[in-house]
C-alpha cells in the first residue's frame, strides 16, 4: 500500500491553508519536503492533485477525492487514538453489570447515575442475572461485574464486600408470629414462605437458618418483585425473608412486622465481583468506591464487612 496518513494530512492542509508555503508551516515541514511528498503522490498514481497556477489553490478532482477520504480517516484516527490513551490511563472502558440481587436497583441506580457524571466516556450497560448463570459470563467476557450475595473463590476473580446485611423476617402485624422477639426454625414449619425465584441454596434463610435446623416450610411460593412480596406478606398470605435495608421503606405503616432470625440474626454479604485483571482500571476502582458510598448514605441498617476479602 503506497498511501500513508501523512498523504491524507498533506492534502488536508493544503486545502485549508491555500498554498503550498502555508500548509508546509502547519504541517512543521519545509516547503519542498511537502512538494516532494506530494509529487510522489502525483507520480504513482499518475494524477494531479492540485491546479499549481491557481490562487488560491485549488484541488483536481482527484484532489478533491483524496481530500474526502482525509476528512472522513483522521477523525477517525484522532478519536482512536483518545480513545486508547484514556483507555492506556483508565479513563474509558466498559461497564456492563448483572445483577443477582433483587433489592439493589434502590442504591444502584443512584450509583451509576453520580457515576456518569464524573466517568462519562465509561460505556454502562445494566441487566438483571435472574435468567443466566453471571459467573460464567463474567468468565467470558459477555459482562464485567456482577452484584452478588454468592461468594465463589476463583483465582481469576476478585470479590470486592459492599455491605454486610442483616436479613428480616417480615410478617403481617396480625400474624401470630409478630410478637415474638425472635424466631427460631420451627416456627416456619407451618408457613408460606415468599421468596425470590432463586435456588434454595443461594438464599441465606434457607442454607443457613433452616437447612441446618432440617426444617422446611409448609409451602415455597416465588414472587420476583418486592412490593409484591411486600403486598403478599401484609395480607397474610405467607411470610418472606429480606434484607432489613430493602424492607425499611416499606414499614411506615402498621400492616408489617420484622422479626430477628434467630438470637444473633442472620447476616450475609453483598459483593462485587470483577475478573483480577480489571479490578486495578481506574474507572473499576472509582465505580466500586461511588456504589460503597452511595450503600452506606442510603441503606439502613448495613455495616461494614467483618473482612474485606479478595
Amino acid at each position: 500500500m503506497y498511501m500513508r496518513l501523512s498523504h491524507l494530512r498533506a492534502i488536508l492542509a493544503l486545502a485549508d491553508s491555500g498554498s503550498l508555503t502555508a500548509a508546509a508551516q502547519r504541517l512543521h515541514l519545509t516547503q519542498s519536503a511537502l512538494s516532494h511528498q506530494i509529487r510522489g503522490l502525483e507520480q504513482h498514481f499518475q494524477v494531479s492533485l492540485f491546479r499549481r497556477k491557481s490562487r488560491p489553490l485549488q484541488l483536481t478532482p482527484a484532489g478533491e477525492r483524496l481530500l474526502r477520504l482525509a476528512k472522513q480517516v483522521l477523525p477517525q484516527l484522532e478519536d482512536c487514538e483518545l480513545a486508547l490513551e484514556h483507555m492506556g490511563r483508565g479513563r474509558s472502558g466498559r461497564l456492563h453489570i448483572a445483577i443477582e440481587c433483587h433489592s439493589c436497583f434502590q442504591w444502584l441506580m443512584p450509583a451509576l447515575d453520580a457515576y456518569r457524571e464524573s466517568w462519562p466516556e465509561v460505556e454502562l450497560d445494566l441487566t438483571q442475572a435472574h435468567s443466566f448463570q453471571p459467573l460464567p459470563a463474567l468468565h467470558s467476557g459477555r459482562v464485567d461485574l456482577v452484584i452478588s450475595s454468592d461468594r465463589h473463590p476463583h483465582p481469576a476473580l476478585h470479590f470486592q464486600p459492599l455491605f454486610s446485611y442483616e436479613s428480616l423476617l417480615v410478617v403481617a402485624a396480625n400474624h401470630p408470629l409478630a410478637s415474638k422477639s425472635s424466631i427460631q426454625p420451627g416456627d416456619l414449619e407451618t408457613e408460606t414462605l415468599i421468596t425470590y425465584p432463586v435456588e434454595p441454596g443461594r438464599l441465606d434463610v434457607f442454607s443457613r437458618f433452616l437447612h441446618p435446623a432440617r426444617v422446611h416450610p409448609a409451602e415455597i411460593r416465588h414472587v420476583e418483585l418486592t412490593p409484591l412480596v411486600i403486598q403478599l406478606v401484609a395480607s397474610g398470605r405467607g411470610v418472606a425473608v429480606l434484607p432489613g435495608w430493602a424492607v425499611q421503606e416499606y414499614l411506615g405503616g402498621e400492616q408489617l412486622a420484622t422479626l430477628r432470625l434467630g438470637r444473633r440474626g442472620v447476616w450475609g454479604t453483598l459483593y462485587a465481583v470483577v475478573r483480577r485483571e480489571d479490578e486495578e482500571q481506574a474507572y473499576m476502582r472509582e465505580f466500586l468506591d461511588q456504589a460503597r458510598r452511595t450503600c452506606f448514605s442510603r441503606l439502613p441498617g448495613i455495616r461494614q464487612p467483618v473482612t474485606w476479602m479478595a
